[in-house]
């Protein structure tokens, strides 16, 4: 099931999508539709009468997180390369341990939204094409084996990221963490329409160019890992996002950079999720 959050007639709803409909579901936010932790099955048979999507704006597909979202950092050996080299550091190839990091979201930007202009304060604007995974219940002691029993669905994020803040703070919290650097959507696809573990191709395009491409597989450190890792010493709370980091191809990556300016069009692509398009002012 493809999941959203909608304006239609003044009014913010969730509900589920098709290719043409809408079907409104009576919960009053996202956070609130996984929190009540309804069965597929229940939500199917709650579904309100259809709206043309035409008639609706979409919106990210958790507008508000409850909380920051939690980002693994450097989690595809080939983009750890990248990383190191950008910021001229020697890299062993050795990845003991998974990096964490949180972003602030004040609101996520939606499909097709326009990120802010922070050209008086941000010279190195760059994105990152990510799996974001959405915790469905309170997930505290969970070993790896039931790891995606506590999985909601799966969504795309695009890490957009300030390098010349996070090189001047020596950090990543708000070169991450601006208004609008939160790109998300175009909808939720709940967990059981997908294998376990997912494999998905994963792509990012900047005016049609490729600049990522890799798939879910690769990850360093995997779902059941992270989720077996971090609830041994933090519940993750129902509705609680996890980044799971970005190949190699973000625009710090080339030799030189390119970075995004004034005008460029950014397609994040999971497959069988979707497309993120971001517009850059």
């Amino acid at each position: 099931m493809k999941l959203v959050t909608f304006v239609h007639l003044n009014k913010t709803r969730v509900g589920a999508i098709t290719d043409k409909y809408i079907y409104p579901l009576p919960f009053s936010s996202m956070n609130d539709l996984i929190i009540s932790g309804s069965y597929i099955e229940r939500l199917v048979a709650m579904a309100g009468n259809p709206i043309a999507i035409q008639e609706a704006e979409i919106l990210a597909p958790i507008p508000e997180p409850r909380q920051d979202i939690i980002c693994l950092g450097i989690n595809f050996l080939e983009h750890a390369v990248e990383s190191a080299r950008y910021k001229k550091e020697a890299f062993s190839g050795d990845r003991p341990y998974a990096v964490y990091f949180s972003k602030r979201v004040d609101q996520c930007l939606p499909d097709k939204g326009t990120l802010p202009d922070y050209r008086n304060m941000v010279d190195s604007l760059d994105y990152e094409c990510e799996l974001a995974v959405i915790i469905g219940k309170d997930a505290k002691n969970v070993t790896a084996d039931k790891a995606f029993d506590h999985v909601f669905g799966y969504t795309i994020m695009n890490d957009i990221s300030a390098r010349n803040l996070q090189s001047r703070h020596k950090q990543w919290y708000f070169g991450k963490s601006l208004d609008g650097f939160a790109p998300m959507g175009p909808c939720i696809v709940t967990e059981d329409e997908f294998t376990r573990p997912p494999v998905l191709s994963i792509k990012s395009f900047v005016n049609g160019e490729l600049r990522q491409n890799s798939t879910t597989d690769l990850l360093i450190f995997d779902i059941p890992h992270v989720i077996e890792e971090l609830s041994q010493g933090m519940t993750l709370k129902a509705g609680t996002i996890i980044a799971m980091g970005t190949p190699a191809g973000a625009g710090m990556g080339f030799q030189p950079p390119k970075f995004l300016k004034k005008g460029d069009v950014v397609e994040c692509v999971i497959e069988n999720i979707g497309v993120l398009t971001t517009y850059i002012d």
